[in-house]
This record gives C-alpha cells, sequence and structure tokens, in this order.
C-alpha cells in the first residue's frame, strides 16, 4: 500500500507512494479541499489538467447536504462530483468542533443541530465510518474529539481518552463490515491527538499504532496555537508512528510550513488556503502572497508570476485585477487555478528534490525568499489556516 522510495540525510522528509484503490499517489503530496464534494470554483477537468493526485470531501457537509439517500443512489462521491481518482474524506470531528457551544459531547458521539436546517442530528464512530464507507472514499478518517487551543493538560487528557475509545469502536466497525470501494478494502487512518502536551502525543500515537491503520494523522494542529507548537505536535507524534505507513498533517497550512512538515516526516497534506485566499483576492508566489487588488497592479502587464499553470497563460496582473474589481468570476477562477497549481508544483518540486538530493538547500532558498517578501507593502500577510 505504502512504499518508501527513499529519504533525505539532513532531515526526516521521506519520498514515498501510496497505492490506493482509485490510483496511486506519489508523495509528499498536497490535497485540494472539495469539502461540498466541489473544490470551489474548479472543473474536475482543470483539478487533472494542473496535476491534482488526491482530493478531499467532509463527512459531515456530504451527510448533511446532499445526505446519504442521494449518495447511494448516486452511487458514492466519485460518481456524484464526476472525480475517478482517490478522494480522502474527514471524518467531520473538526466540523463538529467548531460549532463549539450548541454542541454536546458524550460517550455515543457528539449532539448538535446541523448548520443547514437546524435539525438535531448524532456523529459518533459508527456513523462516521458509515457515512464514509457510502461516500466511497479512498481513504477514510477515524472520528475524534479535537481539543481546543489553549487547553489544560487535564481536559486533552480526558478528551484524548475519549478519542481513543471512540478508535477503538471505528476499529471494530471496520472489521465487522469490511468497507469497500472500487472493489478494494478502503484505507483508514487513525488520528493523533493530545493538544501541546508531547507525553499525551506519544501516547495517542502508540495506542493508536497498536489497533493497526493504513495511516495516520497528526490532528488538532492549525486550531490558532503559535507555531512552534504546530510544529511541536508534529515533532512529538512522528518517532511514535511507523515508517511503512502514511504520515498526514491536517489541516495545513503555508508553502514554507509544508516544507517545514515535510522536513519533520509528514507525508501528506491539505488547505484551503489556495481557494480561500482566491476569494480574498490574494496569489500566492515564489516570494509570498500579494494582493492583486492593490493599486500598483493596475498597469501591470506582466503573468501573475513567474510560475504559472497554462491555463493561467496570458492572463496579465492587470487583467486579472480588473475582472476581480469588476466582479468578474472569472478572475476568482484565474486566481483559485493559480494558487493550486502553486501548492501542488511547490510539492512536485519538493519529490523532485528528494529524489535528487537536494531537498534540504530547496525548503532554505525557498523559505528565505518566501519570508523575505511577505513583509512589503504590496504583500498580503497570510494567515494560519483552521482544518477544513
Amino acid at each position: 500500500m505504502f512504499t518508501l522510495l527513499g529519504s533525505d540525510p539532513h532531515s526526516l522528509a521521506r519520498r514515498g507512494r501510496l497505492v490506493t484503490p482509485h490510483g496511486t499517489i506519489e508523495t509528499p503530496v498536497f490535497m485540494p479541499v472539495g469539502t461540498q464534494g466541489s473544490v470551489k470554483t474548479v472543473h474536475p477537468a482543470e483539478l487533472k489538467a494542473l496535476e491534482a493526485q488526491i482530493i478531499l470531501g467532509n463527512t459531515y457537509h456530504l451527510a448533511v447536504r446532499p445526505g446519504m439517500e442521494v449518495m447511494r443512489e448516486a452511487g458514492g462521491l466519485h460518481k456524484f462530483a464526476n472525480w475517478d481518482g482517490p478522494i480522502l474524506t474527514d471524518s467531520g470531528g473538526f466540523q463538529v468542533f467548531s460549532l463549539g457551544k450548541i454542541r454536546k459531547i458524550k460517550e455515543d458521539g457528539v449532539h448538535f443541530q446541523n448548520h443547514v436546517d437546524g435539525s438535531p442530528m448524532v456523529l459518533g464512530p459508527e456513523s462516521a465510518m458509515e457515512i464514509q464507507a457510502t461516500l466511497g472514499s479512498d481513504i477514510a478518517m477515524l472520528f475524534d474529539e479535537c481539543p481546543p487551543h489553549p487547553c489544560t493538560f487535564e481536559y486533552a487528557s480526558t478528551s484524548l481518552d475519549l478519542t481513543l475509545r471512540w478508535a477503538k469502536r471505528c476499529r471494530e466497525w471496520i472489521d465487522k463490515n469490511q468497507p469497500q470501494t472500487n472493489g478494494q478494502p478502503q484505507l483508514h487512518f487513525g488520528i493523533v491527538q493530545g493538544s501541546s502536551f508531547a507525553e499525551l502525543r506519544a501516547r495517542s500515537a502508540k495506542e493508536l499504532v497498536a489497533m493497526g491503520f493504513d495511516g495516520y494523522a497528526v490532528g488538532g494542529v492549525s486550531v490558532g496555537e503559535p507555531e512552534p507548537e504546530m510544529m511541536a505536535a508534529v515533532e512529538n507524534s512522528i518517532p511514535f508512528l511507523p515508517h511503512d505507513k502514511p504520515r498526514y498533517a491536517m489541516g495545513l497550512g503555508t508553502p514554507p510550513q509544508m516544507l517545514e512538515m515535510i522536513a519533520r516526516g509528514i507525508d501528506m497534506f491539505d488547505c484551503v488556503l489556495p481557494t480561500r485566499l482566491a476569494r480574498h483576492s490574494t496569489l500566492f508566489t515564489k516570494n509570498g502572497t500579494v494582493n492583486i487588488k492593490n493599486q500598483t497592479f493596475a498597469r501591470d502587464f506582466g503573468p501573475l508570476d513567474e510560475d504559472t499553470h497554462p491555463l493561467c497563460h496570458g492572463f496579465t496582473r492587470a487583467y486579472v485585477r480588473h475582472l476581480i474589481k469588476a466582479g468578474e468570476i472569472l478572475g476568482l477562477r484565474l486566481i483559485s487555478l493559480h494558487n493550486l497549481h502553486f501548492y501542488l508544483s511547490l510539492m512536485s518540486r519538493a519529490r523532485k528534490a528528494l529524489e535528487e538530493g537536494y531537498f534540504n538547500e530547496f525548503r532554505k532558498e525557498f523559505t528565505a525568499n518566501y519570508k523575505t517578501h511577505t513583509s512589503t507593502p504590496d504583500s498580503t500577510s497570510t494567515p494560519t489556516p483552521s482544518p477544513s
């Protein structure tokens, strides 16, 4: 399923290959987020042209709308969304976490009212796994509780106890039902929790590994903690995860953060920033982010960036700025395509650097250039994203 093809002698970075029921994924990999079954503004054929290997869907949102009856009739998410490549589905744990005060966490799951019509719902380990089986995703995430930041050790420990009990119930449901997609077993990833506490991260990783899953994610990151704590959460988890299984950092991150996470042994990433910042007229470039609405671009007839996708060739910054100012949807689409290309291309370059033995130099050079430009007047700050 997962083959380790090489590693960086100067860090924990790995080059790998993950085989899923709907195709093979080369890692490190970035996964565009399609929470509602669609990567915002982007056609599936365009995702293929961008060389996206895998996309995300979300258990909670798709269960609420269109609902599992429609999804069963459609034949699963791949057919419904007209996407024949791999799909990873988030269990909905973070979405439930974001409901905050209107949720009640109980042993059987989380009780809440959904955001569409306010009707009562319960999402728990068994229902989350059943929904993901109906969706037919290639990789299904376990149901967990995502603790807030900051939180006390006592809260994080109690939360982890519940997450591990839920993980055992997910394991039992999987073993009993043996869900398949595309005629092959669905893959399942455990989620390491434990907030900012090293001993809880270690315990979580060890107990999940003992249950035996196909891959492991580091969860509960990018929930408002400072970047050093984010990195520490990964550093405190990775030593206890197996080398022969893929590792996924959930809901990350900025381009430099992803390269730093790769150096710490992470293989897979997802993040809403490429399309979210596109909706705020923000381009990713090798020197940082720039807001195309700035007056300085009104007569800038250069390309969006030195490295942009052929779908964006021929369009100048001045033209895209004009489209945004005029409220034309093409402007949003072009920025989204460009930003997704930036993220996907960064992972492709990281893979090449790992294959050819210069990843450490590549990481340092990219990060130095990117951080230098983000403080200039024509740039916008890049916020730390929340998990999708």
